[in-house]
């Protein structure tokens, strides 16, 4: 990402990972506003969030890594 024009890069490599955010966020938001349960969404969202958490450390690792070479 050291590139002139990294930040479009990583902007275009970032955005997937936003989406299902974005959508369980949604659904968290529509779910509770019409009164309904929102246990299942949240659970999902809370599941995507430990499992981002229990992968960023090996990420920092080798971009660490890939840096310093």
């Amino acid at each position: 990402m050291g590139l002139k024009r990294g930040g479009l890069l990583l902007s275009l490599l970032v955005l997937p990972l936003y989406v299902p955010t974005l959508i369980f966020g949604a659904e968290i938001v529509k779910r509770g506003a019409a009164g309904m349960a929102v246990q299942v969404p949240l659970l999902l969202l809370a599941g995507i969030t430990l499992g981002a958490a229990a992968l960023l450390p090996f990420a920092s690792a080798l971009a660490l890594r890939i840096n310093l070479r």
